[in-house]
């Protein structure tokens, strides 16, 4: 696939520059537990996330709720952790997350598919692959002005 996306995408070398460098900003960043096991770990390790954020956070949300979840072992180790924001939408709104979940934070948008866990987590085509980019991109784009404004709002 990556041939594909190297045929779509004019200046391939210029993209992938931009994309990493849009990533490695305050939006693009966030703390977790670091220990072997932890979900930091176990996120990126795991086939059914597969490092993709939106499931991490649907697997975040289920773990608030008492439900079952790809990540439930990793949830568990680090519960003191995830115990500090209180609910879903403690942790939601502690690390400025509102452009993941819906207006009442009862679900998570996912950026492709339908976070049941039972589809290959990565994309499936350079359109599928190209939505995803897009979708996290935009994200990324809204967390960080979010964070700005919070910042700016508050004289920090």
């Amino acid at each position: 696939m990556l041939e594909q996306v190297k045929q779509r995408v004019p200046d391939y070398k210029a993209f992938v520059e931009n994309y990493v460098h849009h990533g490695y900003t305050i939006g693009g960043t966030i703390i977790f537990p670091k220990h072997p096991g932890s979900i930091n770990q176990a996120k990126g390790t795991n086939a059914r996330i597969s490092d993709r954020w939106d499931l991490t956070l649907e697997c975040i949300r289920r773990h608030y709720a008492g439900e079952e979840c790809p990540l439930s072992k990793a949830m568990d180790t680090d519960r003191k952790f995830f115990d500090l924001f209180l609910d879903f939408k403690g942790y939601v709104d502690y690390f400025f997350l509102q452009d993941c979940v819906t207006e009442d934070y009862s679900a998570v948008w996912y950026w492709i598919g339908d976070g049941d866990f039972t589809q290959n987590a990565l994309p499936q085509s350079v359109d599928e692959y190209m939505l995803w980019l897009e979708r996290q991109s935009d994200f990324l784009n809204r967390r960080n002005a979010r964070i700005k404004d919070y910042v700016l709002a508050n004289g920090l």
